[in-house]
């Protein structure tokens, strides 16, 4: 005679097949958050032309020295 410690003849199988719908759902939703959650905007590096600016509206250069700057980098 065969023990069937599982219970009610289904086997080792029987405890998960009423688990298996909800395991599928699980899945989808997380794959549904993982491409559809907001994301920080990223951080843009600034140009050296915004570098330049902020210096000259700080007042750490001249406007000689800003335009040549400038010239510099075109």
């Amino acid at each position: 005679m065969m023990h069937d410690y599982w219970g009610y003849g289904f086997g080792g199988n029987g405890m998960f097949f009423g688990l298996g719908p909800l395991i599928f759902l699980g899945v989808i939703a997380a794959i549904v958050y993982l491409v559809f959650r907001e994301r920080p905007p990223r951080e843009r590096e600034d140009s050296a032309l915004d570098i330049i600016k902020r210096r000259y509206a700080r007042g750490e250069i001249t406007k000689e020295q800003f335009e040549q700057m400038k010239r510099d980098l075109e």
